[in-house]
């Protein structure tokens, strides 16, 4: 994984425009940096890097971006459950994480401790079912446990060979999976991929203002960047599962807790059976402010819907697997289904068995 020679050094500073660029050596950024004065006086060129980036993503049809302006929102799970969707409907998918210091894909697609293999056409990526790939840096790790320490030009480095040197084949879709916020790595994979055409991206958030304060840098960003917002998913909406599922307790007035679940439920069945059908839900964060579909109004992109808290969603990912496989999942699965049938329609996608 040795970078070419103009690839960004590893000692440059951070926010470190490339040595191909006009500004190379003169920005603020550069000041101090050990390469300054190399930059400054070096001939510049189109990267050539990108000629190969544009030949591997030719054979790509559509690439969506996932990106939250918070952390914890719930982004990786929103990625690694829109592809289990598209590949369920028999769509070619390739799912990349370029969070590089949190890369979670790997276990949420049950595919901990597998490992890249490279052919003579590049890195392999490591694949849930025969159409459905992951590529992570987390495949790299020789410990799971150890921290990823790069300044930001070893990042876009590593996103650049992920572009450039994974070996997809034929897809129809590309998810890529970004860390929060809108530093380097984002503005990397942007100008990586738009000589590629990007669909867009798809904005995740939770419905309180805390979230959605930086979830509107998130847009404004991709609007300065000219990148189509396909649309905000409001993730978390409110804690949703069916009654028969809940724990229930007693309270002392100590603060003891007695577990009389068992009782509740035994009482449920005899008298009121209806009830455990139910599902009861809960608003966990504050969404008086109208929550993702308001922020989606005031700033004039899409609303896609909202996810419940889902326990058994949290599970699902917790233990690799798709949401959609079993009945488990009665609240969240559905929301789910219905904005990737939204997203698929944004992009004009007929679904495979339809004859796309």
């Amino acid at each position: 994984m040795e970078n070419g020679s103009k690839e960004i050094p590893q000692d440059a500073n951070e926010h470190c425009p490339g040595p191909e660029s006009e500004s190379a050596g003169k920005s603020d950024a550069c000041e101090g940096c050990p390469n300054q004065e190399a930059c400054a006086t070096a001939p510049k060129g189109p990267d050539p890097d990108l000629v190969s980036i544009v030949e591997r993503m030719a054979t790509v049809k559509h690439k969506i971006l996932v990106l939250s302006g918070k952390g914890g929102v719930g982004k990786s799970t929103f990625s690694a459950q829109l592809s289990f969707a598209l590949a369920a409907m028999d769509f070619q998918v390739g799912l990349l994480d370029i969070d590089i210091c949190g890369p979670s894909i790997p276990k949420m697609l049950g595919l901990e401790g597998q490992e890249i293999h490279q052919s003579n056409l590049g890195w392999s990526p490591v694949y849930v079912e025969s159409n459905l790939g992951v590529m992570s840096i987390g495949f790299m790790l020789p410990n799971p446990d150890e921290a990823v320490i790069w300044r930001g030009p070893r990042k876009n480095g590593i996103i650049k060979q992920f572009l450039k040197d994974v070996y997809w084949g034929e897809l129809d879709f590309l998810i890529v999976d970004a860390p929060p916020g809108t530093s380097d790595e984002h503005i990397s994979i942007v100008q990586f991929l738009q000589a590629t055409g990007i669909d867009g991206a798809i904005i995740v958030t939770t419905p309180q203002q805390v979230s959605l304060i930086d979830v509107r840098k998130e847009v404004s960003f991709c609007k300065k960047v000219g990148l189509q917002v396909l649309g905000v998913v409001e993730n978390m909406s409110g804690l949703s599962q069916p009654l028969s599922e809940f724990r229930f307790l007693n309270v002392t007035g100590s603060g003891e807790q007695k577990d009389v679940t068992e009782w509740v439920i035994a009482s449920m069945r005899e008298k009121v059976p209806e009830l455990l059908n139910l599902i009861a839900f809960s608003e966990v964060f504050d969404s008086s402010g109208g929550g993702g579909a308001k922020m989606c109004i005031d700033m004039g992109v899409p609303f896609l819907g909202k996810v419940p808290l889902d326990p058994q969603l949290c599970k699902a990912a917790e233990e690799g697997r798709s949401c959609f496989d079993d009945s488990k999942c009665r609240v969240s699965a559905p929301a789910l289904k219905a904005i990737v049938e939204k997203i698929l329609s944004q992009l004009k996608v007929s679904r495979v068995e339809d004859g796309a």
